[in-house]
């Protein structure tokens, strides 16, 4: 039977599917996620399996869907249903394939189409532009023979050259390649050559790439076919586009009227095809979600059934199922609506199977314990049916959180946070967000809501809030009764920086301490610190060894009490036995705990704390050195007398010709052994981890002190303020106040105080009686899968 404490209880059974009915009752399994499959095929390679054509044929789908949903991203919204699709029939993929195959198809040829069409576009549109612009370089021809172009002007005098003809080259070239194209056509032209060259106006949108690209339009006059070839081959190692330009001006007219009315043309052809690929898109994307469910879920299904066994005549599909006894009934409901979907008339049959195999480790959550089991399982899974350190957690943590980082303000900054995220979970669950850090926090809104909530406990406990005091009910303290007296005058406060409340005056103490937490006067008092240290630290230490005793066993028990628990009676015996008028002639704890080791009691400045101390201490010394012994030596001896009488059940079996059992190995050596070892270790531990305990103390120190230092450096400044210039400063003090106090105080405490909590439980806590050996229970679900959250 399970329980908040242990896991629930596994059965493993083999189950028996006929063929046909096979698909559709592991779908009813996976909609009911309660079900954890064993790979029966371990050792048989991926490619080899049954069901691994159904497996690439829907890799081969979520391929589509994938590039459907990269070509809607920016333009069309995917429809998002309320609830998931059912699981489709395996006749109904084929249905899927061909929509999908024939939708991808069109899709294809009108990208295609789109892509040769802007292609045009963009030929066309540049050859406008030069078209535009050479006519500009024309116009200046009378300045081509200048100083720039000697080289042409010697080969002009030459009489072979004055018979050949000068020709040009124009073309379109991107403006990051301008410069080096010049250079490298000036030194491989040794200057013969005249370029001349001008930015387009618009920038052109590759029809590939859909990037905006600017280019540059340029006229190259040469002479002689040498130069030409040399330059033709300059602008393709440049991917220069050049294009045919008339010498005249009457046919560049001619040309650009005719590239005018082919653009418009070619305008009109990309909106109609443009049209016809949103419409397609526009289909897709109202199925596009559904189908990636359904193909999902199919995937899932023979991912299973490749880890099942087929008997050798085809018609029986084997599994072995892992599944809590307690929705065994509903487990057996499933699989009898699959058969019947399927239209089998042969139920399935289930056969429990007795195995020594470790079952996995299932603890059932909620939505509340979610974060808190996540915190245990990662240190490790328990083994199956070990004691679950989860439900103590839920307190503990967010005390022990608490205790570090204890104050009221900055407990109710956390808690509100933490309220917002419960109250509007159901439309932040909705927005599925991919942020890792937001996710984080959003699985952890009620261990915050609970860290929130005790830290302001705490915070009134110590009595700060941002580092003040609260004065509910009236300190116990009171100073006018000391001047009253006559005891302080004006003399007096002008002769001492420093004074001291005299309870002994009548009037000054009221005789009975601070109702609730710690008494406001001590947010005054210059020994603040000095109280506050001793009082936390021994608040520390009686937790650290409350909390590990709570899971200990009956001798490990008898030592830490005999010992640490005695150190915490002294604690609380003195704060109960010694008030303020007899505190000046309390003992020292710390000396009456050193000489209990020693068995030293002649040191008469230190007075005992009660009557038969020396005896008390001495037995109990006494009784945790008896308990060492018996963690070392009962249980090994214990175990051998066990094994040795399995071992005469056993041979009386064999005499009377029995089953042969197989002899399990047993060395007492090696027990023995390792429980010296545990020994040792929880005698070390008792001491090393109730110090680690203290760090309660220095956190919680470290964070009051860095409060009080954030209020006096800012907040005081701007509280101190006066006139029209406080009352502006006063709000940009405390933006910056509060920046401060979430960054420092908040996240980076806060941050702090979680890991050494963490610390706390999986080093000092669980390790008195958690294992944490086992592996996780995971259940073939189609939530889990879809959510992306299913285990490896």
């Amino acid at each position: 039977m399970a329980s908040i404490f242990r896991s629930e209880e596994m059965s493993l059974r083999q189950l028996f599917l006929q063929v046909e009915a096979a698909y559709c009752c592991v779908a009813e399994l996976g909609e009911l996620g309660l079900v954890q499959f064993r790979d029966l095929n371990v050792n048989v390679n991926s490619f080899q399996r049954k069901f691994v054509n159904e497996v690439r044929r829907c890799e081969s789908l979520e391929r589509i869907l994938r590039f459907l949903e990269n070509e809607m991203e920016d333009n069309v919204e995917v429809i998002k249903g309320e609830k998931y699709p059912e699981t489709p029939l395996p006749r109904e993929m084929i249905d899927m394939e061909t929509v999908l195959e024939k939708l991808e198809a069109e899709l294809l040829e009108a990208n295609q189409n789109q892509q040769t069409l802007k292609q045009n576009f963009l030929e066309l549109t540049e050859l406008k532009h030069l078209l535009k612009k050479t006519q500009d370089f024309f116009e200046v021809r009378d300045d081509f023979f200048s100083e720039d172009t000697s080289g042409l002007l010697e080969l002009r005098s030459t009489p072979a050259a004055a018979a050949a003809k000068l020709g040009f080259t124009a073309g379109v070239i991107k403006r990051e390649r301008m410069i080096p194209f010049e250079r490298l056509l000036w030194r491989a032209c040794r200057g013969n050559i005249y370029l001349r060259y001008t930015e387009m106006d618009t920038p052109m949108e590759d029809p590939v790439t859909r990037e905006e690209v600017k280019k540059n339009v340029f006229i190259i006059f040469y002479q002689g076919e040498q130069l030409k070839q040399k330059i033709k081959k300059i602008c393709d190692g440049f991917r220069a586009t050049v294009y045919p330009c008339p010498e005249s001006a009457t046919e560049r007219r001619e040309m650009l009227d005719g590239v005018n009315t082919r653009i418009e043309d070619l305008n009109t052809v990309i909106t109609q095809t443009e049209s016809h690929r949103q419409r397609l898109l526009h289909e897709a994307a109202a199925n596009l979600w559904a189908w990636g469910i359904k193909v999902k879920k199919i995937k899932a299904i023979y991912h299973i059934l490749n880890c099942c066994n087929i008997d050798v005549t085809q018609q029986c599909v084997i599994a072995e199922i892992w599944f809590p006894v307690a929705d065994a009934d509903r487990i057996k409901r499933a699989l009898h609506q699959g058969m019947e979907r399927s239209g089998s008339t042969i139920a399935p049959i289930l056969t429990a199977i007795h195995t020594k195999m470790a079952p996995p480790t299932f603890n059932r959550t909620n939505k509340f314990t979610a974060g808190f089991q996540n915190i245990v399982d990662a240190y490790g899974v328990g083994n199956y049916r070990e004691m679950n350190p989860a439900p103590y957690t839920i307190i503990t943590f967010p005390f022990l959180f608490a205790v570090m980082f204890g104050d009221c303000g900055h407990g109710a900054v956390m808690l509100g946070f933490a309220l917002w995220m419960v109250i509007n979970e159901k439309s932040l669950l909705a927005q599925k967000s991919t942020n890792e850090i937001w996710n984080t926090f959003f699985s952890g809104r009620y261990l915050i809501l609970l860290m929130g909530i005790f830290s302001m406990y705490t915070g009134f406990i110590y009595n700060d809030c941002f580092s003040k005091s609260f004065n509910f009910f009236g300190s116990s303290w009171h100073i006018i009764p000391m001047f009253k007296n006559n005891t302080w005058n004006k003399d007096v406060l002008l002769e001492n920086t420093v004074l001291q409340l005299n309870p002994a005056t009548p009037g000054v103490y009221s005789g009975n301490p601070y109702p609730f937490g710690i008494d406001p006067i001590w947010n005054v008092a210059t020994n603040k610190l000095t109280f506050l240290n001793s009082y936390k630290m021994k608040m520390s230490v009686v937790i650290g060894i409350v909390n590990p005793v709570a899971a200990a066993f009956i001798p490990e028990m008898i030592f830490i009490i005999s010992l640490f628990g005695y150190l915490v009676f002294m604690i609380i015996f003195k704060w109960c036995r010694f008030d303020v008028y007899s505190s000046q002639s309390a003992p020292s704890i710390l000396i009456h705990f050193i000489n209990m080791f020693l068995f030293n009691y002649g040191d008469t400045s230190n007075a005992p704390l009660y009557v038969h101390q020396k005896e008390v201490q001495s037995f109990l010394v006494i009784f945790a050195l008896i308990a060492v012994p018996w963690m070392l030596l009962i249980k090994p001896f214990i175990l051998r007398a066990n094994h040795q009488k399995a071992q005469r059940m056993v041979r009386d079996v064999d005499q009377l010709g029995g089953i042969q059992y197989c002899k399990d190995k047993f060395n007492f050596g090696d027990i023995f052994v390792h429980q010296a070892i545990h020994t040792i270790e929880y005698c070390l531990g008792c001491i090393s981890n109730t110090a680690s305990y203290l760090r309660l103390w220095a956190l919680s120190l470290a964070h009051a002190q860095l409060s009080e230092v954030l209020w006096t450096m800012v907040m005081h400044n701007g509280l101190s303020s006066s006139g029209w210039a406080g009352l502006i400063a006063i709000f940009i003090i405390f933006a910056a106040f509060a920046v401060l106090t979430v960054a420092i105080l908040l996240v980076m405490e806060g941050l702090s105080a979680f890991l050494h909590a963490l610390r706390l439980h999986w080093v000092e806590f669980q390790n008195k009686f958690y294992v944490g050996a086992g592996y996780k229970f995971s259940p073939f679900s189609f939530n889990h899968i879809i959510n992306g959250t299913a285990e490896e």
